[in-house]
């Protein structure tokens, strides 16, 4: 049985912080005098706030357990029975999951349509 719980999944933080800077446009009346100003994010910030990845199925960001569409988690529970979740993830256009689950110390990312077809799976 895959162990989703409702409960949260302790996981280890290593303590690794590491900083992305990338310009943030402000849009202004006239094109020319449009400023640009750094954004930056830590390690740190990422416990804090939803955070996106991107990989080369799209761009995901973080859901509850609780918002995985049913037919996904119905197809995950059958494929990782025994498995517990790690992370869930949602494509950002909604069209597709990544769960990151562990069983005895290995992890794997699975790839999820919205409708429960499976996509692929990655060793993490």
């Amino acid at each position: 049985m895959l162990a989703f719980a409702s409960t949260a999944i302790a996981q280890t933080d290593n303590k690794v912080e590491s900083t992305t800077t990338q310009p943030a446009t402000t849009p202004a009346a006239d094109p020319a005098a449009a400023t640009t100003v750094p954004a930056t994010t830590t390690a740190a910030d990422a416990t804090t706030t939803a955070t996106a990845s991107t990989d080369a199925s799209g761009e995901f960001a973080k859901v509850a357990q609780n918002e995985i569409a049913p037919a996904v988690l119905k197809e995950a529970v059958a494929k990782y029975q025994g498995y517990a979740l790690v992370e869930a993830l949602a494509a950002t256009d909604g069209t597709q999951y990544k769960l990151v689950l562990t069983k005895d110390g290995k992890d794997v990312a699975a790839y999820y349509k919205s409708n429960g077809e499976f996509i692929k799976e990655e060793t993490v």
